[in-house]
């Protein structure tokens, strides 16, 4: 989900080493930050756990935007929960690449520069407070459907960080799933709230899972190296599948004319998502790109001094050591 622009590397290392490590791969093994690992294996790791650390970051700006306003003192809390989670999430995943060779500075400056993404769905605005149930119900929604796979990616660093990531993760969905419940029980203005979010987040939801596979050149090489462990026609399949019950059952309607049960599949048909839009918000043109790096830059620029601190105290420290010795 976090990574759907992502591009393996080829790699021109010895046959024999590379082979070596596809068996190891094949076989299931987990690689470790100090095995050895072909540079486009890494690249394409620091690339997708980059992307998705920044994912979670960024995904916290439409969200908090309404802890003060959320309804009552419990919705309050639970949504404060929710985006200190978030700040959980991207900590763990920075972890998880800086063990790749790469510092949090290092792609924290490549996201404000362009040469890293975030997911397209945080381009999009937060109207109303539907829209807290809508991004937890199908956002994290997408996002387990993603990330639970990626328990078992190749990665042993990324792999563990996702066991905590997705257990948070199937409680965000909940929770956003409650709100929708508790929107469509209340008053017809409510309910129509909850319509208007979900009509709204469909298709952006569908995107989160990257490019038609037809579309995806770079796939098959990520999943050879078990970085990705499904292709996104089969996720996003398995999400309409899933998702089109629960709208059912919150008595809501898919915005998509083409949705249909197919009897001899089984599975839905659906309408493609406008890709055109997709890749237009991926380039920065989407609806709040300018505003999440702005806020993004922001911070970057507001904790300059507490960085500075942080060295100058481990100068400090490093040359105490030294005199002492």
């Amino acid at each position: 989900m976090y990574a759907h622009m992502v591009k393996s590397e080829a790699t021109s290392e010895d046959p024999e080493m590379l082979a070596a490590f596809q068996a190891r791969i094949d076989a299931g093994e987990k690689i470790e930050p100090k095995d050895w690992m072909p540079a486009g294996y890494r690249k394409t790791l620091i690339r997708q756990i980059g992307q998705h650390a920044h994912s979670e970051i960024v995904g916290q700006l439409p969200e908090g935007n309404w802890i003060t306003r959320a309804p009552t003192l419990e919705r309050k809390a639970n949504l404060l929960a929710k985006v200190q989670d978030e700040a959980g999430h991207g900590l763990y995943l920075y972890c998880a690449a800086e063990t790749l060779g790469v510092s949090r500075d290092e792609m924290t400056e490549m996201l404000l520069d362009g040469r890293m993404k975030y997911s397209s769905i945080f381009n999009y605005p937060t109207l109303t407070w539907a829209d807290m149930g809508a991004v937890g119900w199908l956002v994290d929604g997408a996002a387990i459907m993603n990330q639970v796979p990626l328990q078992r990616t190749s990665y042993g660093p990324y792999a563990r960080a996702m066991v905590r990531i997705c257990k948070e993760e199937s409680f965000h969905q909940r929770q956003g799933f409650h709100v929708m419940m508790s929107m469509v029980k209340g008053t017809e203005d409510q309910k129509r709230m909850a319509q208007d979010a979900l009509n709204r987040f469909w298709f952006p939801a569908l995107m989160m899972f990257g490019p038609s596979d037809k579309d995806s050149v770079h796939s098959r090489q990520s999943m050879a190296w078990k970085i990705k462990m499904n292709t996104n026609d089969e996720l996003r399949q398995k999400f309409v599948d899933e998702t089109v019950p629960q709208a059912e059952y919150l008595g809501l309607t898919v915005p998509d004319k083409k949705l249909k049960w197919n009897e001899e599949t089984g599975h839905y048909d659906f309408a493609e998502p406008d890709w055109s839009e997709f890749f237009e918000v991926i380039k920065g043109n989407g609806p709040c790109n300018k505003e999440r790096i702005a806020a993004r830059q922001k911070a970057w620029d507001d904790g300059a001094w507490v960085r500075e601190a942080m060295m100058a105290h481990a100068e400090k420290k490093r040359a105490r050591k030294l005199a002492a010795e």
